[in-house]
């Protein structure tokens, strides 16, 4: 016997039941999964606190677990080569900032890896400058107070901290150092957090680093941010003038914040990442975070953030080449 249009439609109906239960069980199961944001600094720096920022919100538009790992050394070579190793199913990401990206493989001879060729971009999130600090201990008030004390005191020599060797701090010290006819030596730390350290303890007079890295300790009077870098100032340092403002030229691009996947990662997953950052992104607690850590948040697609940065890479060519660095 043939069945009647009202038990054809019963079975249609149960059909469409079951489907949707076995959908429901495989988004519960999707749930469960795990995915590991890489860092390449120490936890309690910038980067760190940013991405644990990042990470709380986005478990909740991805349903999933997000784990921050902190694989610090070298400048975040080291984080950056455990992406490369990493299986591309979505399990394993970096989040990281120009440096690590843009600058470290131009400036040391085997990284290890090529971005390019073994990373695709996710999503961007962010951009920051860079500043100049001077710690507590020292009587500098601006940044010409701290040129004439290094003349005075310190015989026209000066160490300055910087979270990574060959990074744009370092440049940066460099430049500073050149332009004031001074003996500007940067030291390099294993990130910002123990660089913070030594400024805080009064180890190191001053120090190079992001917006982010030094706002806390300057709102509380322990270190004094002097000069920020980029095109204008800063909202929350709005009395801090731009290098470019004192006659040092050159730092006024912009850098950035993404987060990058193995090359091979599904494009479905990338996209599912990407909206759900633009979703984080656009809540008012998140945003209020960020700025208030001197960042200026800004979502930006896989392909805008490729372009970003392959425009800053290009960027940074031409002033490594201008400096006379050669690769380590």
């Amino acid at each position: 016997m043939s069945p009647t249009k009202s038990s054809r439609r019963r079975l249609l109906l149960g059909s469409l039941a079951l489907a949707a239960t076995t959908l429901a069980g495989a988004a519960q199961a999707q749930s469960g999964k795990t995915i590991k944001l890489l860092v390449g600094f120490p936890a309690g720096g910038g980067t760190d606190a940013i991405a644990r920022l990042l990470a709380e919100h986005l478990k909740d538009e991805l349903g999933a677990n997000i784990i921050v790992e902190n694989k610090a050394g070298a400048g975040g070579q080291l984080a950056a080569q455990a992406l490369k190793a990493a299986a591309p199913d979505g399990t394993t990401l970096f989040l990281s900032h120009d440096h690590s990206i843009s600058i470290l493989p131009q400036v040391v001879k085997t990284p290890g890896y090529e971005p390019a060729k073994d990373f695709v971009p996710v999503a961007g999130f962010a951009s920051f400058v860079n500043a100049l600090a001077v710690s507590g201990g020292t009587p500098v008030k601006d940044y010409k107070d701290y040129v004439a004390w290094l003349r005075g005191a310190g015989q026209g020599k000066g160490a300055v901290g910087i979270p990574a060797p060959a990074s744009t701090p370092e440049f940066l010290v460099k430049v500073l150092g050149q332009k004031n006819t001074l003996d500007l030596v940067p030291v390099p730390y294993r990130g910002s957090a123990p660089m913070m350290a030594d400024m805080l303890g009064n180890q190191i007079a001053a120090g190079v680093g992001s917006v982010p890295d030094f706002i806390d300790n300057h709102r509380n009077g322990k270190i004094k941010v002097v000069a920020v870098a980029g095109t204008s100032r800063q909202g929350v340092l709005p009395d801090v003038p731009t290098f470019a403002e004192l006659g040092v030229a050159g730092f006024e691009e912009v850098p950035y914040y993404g987060v990058f996947a193995p090359t091979g990662t599904p494009r479905a997953f990338i996209d599912s990442f990407s909206s759900a950052m633009a979703k984080v992104l656009d809540k008012r607690e998140v945003r209020a975070r960020m700025l208030a850590m001197g960042l200026t948040p800004g979502h930006m697609t896989p392909e805008q953030l490729g372009q970003r940065e392959r425009g800053y890479t290009t960027a940074w060519a031409r002033i490594i080449k201008n400096s006379g660095f050669n690769p380590q």
